[in-house]
């Protein structure tokens, strides 16, 4: 089955064709990151008209990638949740126009469901049940993924999602956007054990997560540095930062496993590219003996690739069942 996918949950313009699931034929990825880091962060209004602008061009380069007509498709998906609603609209409603005028099934596929399934496109091998850490700019999640299409959270973020507090933080500190690989970078040459920034713990819920008191720590503590004009040591701010990421994250991911007993564990999203969360959870999975997946860098942040494999294994609808689809910026895994 030959899936052509469009992801436009955010600002990444992506299209990408997959055969049965796991093959990746093509996959075409168009970056606003430029266009955004005037501002800071990614401004609604301007991703969504630059993925009408770029979006048919980006298909038609996708398919001659692939060496494919539209008329060889044999499906279109497309993200329809959760994200920036504007963004999502563009891209449902293109897809949903395409499939209409080739008379084929349009695949709606979960945005959080797309991440998870980038692990099946680096190994094909890995089948579920398994537990998988998702950590991106806004989900920071423990998924028990019983099946290809049955999955629950066992633990959450109460608040902040981790990605939001490194984009939060390097913006403070003026490294541009996006922040997290510029954080990891600069965290290369630093201490961890420099700044002392608490971790936190949820009584009630010891899967669960919370990272607000960390970034209102860390930010309190640049702001007060240059309001005494006292030096602060960036490098290891950054490093002590990610060692509190990884010390909320990797023993929570542990315990889930331990709780499931699974012996395979996964991880998605874009903050999947840290090297110290990487370095941690491998270093864990060793330890117990589990076998982590770790995507590839180039699969841990938006892309259709994903899209496209995780709707190989949604049901398949009839040819005119979705044409009704609508986005939705919030929606339950």
């Amino acid at each position: 089955m030959t899936i052509l996918a469009i992801e436009t949950s955010c600002d990444e313009t992506a299209v990408a064709i997959s055969r049965n699931g796991r093959e990746i034929l093509a996959n075409q990825i168009f970056s606003q990151a430029d266009l955004h880091a005037l501002y800071g962060g990614v401004v609604p209004e301007i991703a969504s008209r630059n993925h009408i602008i770029v979006l048919t061009k980006l298909v038609e380069s996708a398919l001659d990638e692939a060496g494919l007509q539209k008329s060889d498709l044999d499906a279109i998906a497309v993200t329809y949740a959760p994200g920036l609603i504007g963004a999502l609209l563009v891209g449902v409603n293109f897809a949903k126009s395409m499939a209409y005028a080739l008379g084929i099934p349009l695949i709606p596929v979960h945005h959080i469901r797309g991440h998870i399934a980038a692990n099946y496109i680096a190994y094909k091998n890995l089948e579920p049940p398994f537990l998988c850490l998702v950590v991106s700019g806004g989900h920071s999640l423990l998924v028990d993924v019983r099946t290809y299409t049955d999955m629950q959270i066992i633990g959450t973020t109460r608040d902040d999602a981790a990605g939001e507090c490194f984009d939060k933080i390097a913006r403070v500190l003026n490294l541009g956007y996006p922040g997290g690989k510029a954080l990891d970078d600069l965290s290369q040459s630093g201490s961890p054990t420099v700044y002392t920034l608490p971790r936190s713990k949820v009584d009630d819920a010891p899967l669960d997560m919370s990272f607000s008191g960390l970034k209102t720590a860390v930010l309190n503590l640049i702001h007060n540095a240059d309001q005494k004009g006292e030096p602060l040591d960036r490098e290891g701010l950054a490093a002590s930062f990610a060692a509190a990421v990884s010390d909320t994250l990797v023993p929570r991911t542990m315990e889930a496993a331990r709780k499931l007993g699974y012996h395979n564990i996964c991880v998605a999203g874009g903050v999947a590219a840290n090297s110290r969360i990487r370095r941690d959870l491998e270093e864990a999975a060793n330890r117990e003996g589990r076998t982590l997946y770790l995507p590839p860098l180039s699969l841990c942040g938006d892309n259709a690739a994903m899209i496209a494999c995780q709707a190989y294994f949604e049901p398949k609808p009839g040819v005119l069942d979705n044409l009704a689809l609508n986005a939705y910026a919030t929606m339950s895994l």
